[in-house]
């Protein structure tokens, strides 16, 4: 039901102002959150590690992100980070979009089949 909401545009719109302006009311568990981003477990994981990492700035798909935003650097620094702790070796990084996009905030999925392989 949340899903089917948040895919509507008044939905659309109070899903991206809240990652932008109240993170810290979004009951997931977090791993890493600076002023750009906001990274946690998948509440419904698909993978065994499985971590979305996305940007506190309104920002609904890949499109309108601007080159240089910070949210990218962020995202760089919080995906090794995670890699590292975590000692991924064999993992991805995904960006959904266009028809695959279920969810209408940028966000992207650090996944990896078992923690340790």
């Amino acid at each position: 039901m949340l899903k089917r909401l948040a895919n509507r545009p008044a939905g659309r719109r109070l899903t991206s102002w809240t990652f932008a302006h109240m993170s810290w009311s979004i009951p997931v568990k977090r791993l890493r959150e600076t002023e750009t981003l906001l990274a946690f477990f998948h509440p419904k994981p698909a993978y065994p590690f499985h971590v979305v990492l996305a940007p506190k700035k309104e920002i609904q798909n890949f499109a309108e992100l601007e080159p240089g935003d910070p949210f990218m650097e962020d995202l760089v620094r919080a995906a090794q980070s995670l890699i590292d702790e975590y000692q991924l070796k064999s993992w991805r990084l995904i960006l959904n979009g266009g028809g695959n996009q279920e969810f209408p905030h940028l966000h992207f999925h650090l996944i990896a089949e078992n923690e340790t392989t």
